[in-house]
């Protein structure tokens, strides 16, 4: 596989985020999914810093970040789940996002491919 890789967050819908508490967990998860990554794929994500592709998709609910998930561990790609500390907006512990990569584009289809971006 050729090197065309993207960060895919992916949000819930049915908790009606305010846009400021939404781009803060996605910054959350953005941040966290990289933790979780090589060191090698790390360093080439951030030379091509022109890029850094990144995509926000939506699920509509928590049982949809589950299936995400899921199909993360099945194959085998690093992902950060982001709870909310619950100081604003939402329930403490609610599981509002899923960072997943950078990863490979290809294989992130295969898990996030049939998802809309978020709205």
């Amino acid at each position: 596989m050729s090197w065309d890789y993207k960060q895919v967050i992916v949000v819930r819908k049915d908790l009606n985020l305010s846009p400021g508490k939404m781009a803060a967990q996605v910054a959350h998860a953005a941040i966290s999914a990289l933790d979780d990554i090589s060191l090698s794929v790390r360093d080439r994500w951030y030379a091509d810093g022109k890029h850094q592709k990144k995509v926000v998709l939506e699920v509509a609910d928590e049982d949809g970040l589950i299936e995400v998930m899921e199909l993360c561990e099945v194959m085998g790609i690093p992902y950060a789940m982001i709870m909310d500390a619950g100081r604003t907006e939402i329930k403490s512990g609610t599981l509002t996002c899923v960072g997943i990569g950078p990863h490979n584009n290809e294989l992130m289809d295969q898990i996030t491919g049939h998802l809309k971006t978020y709205r």
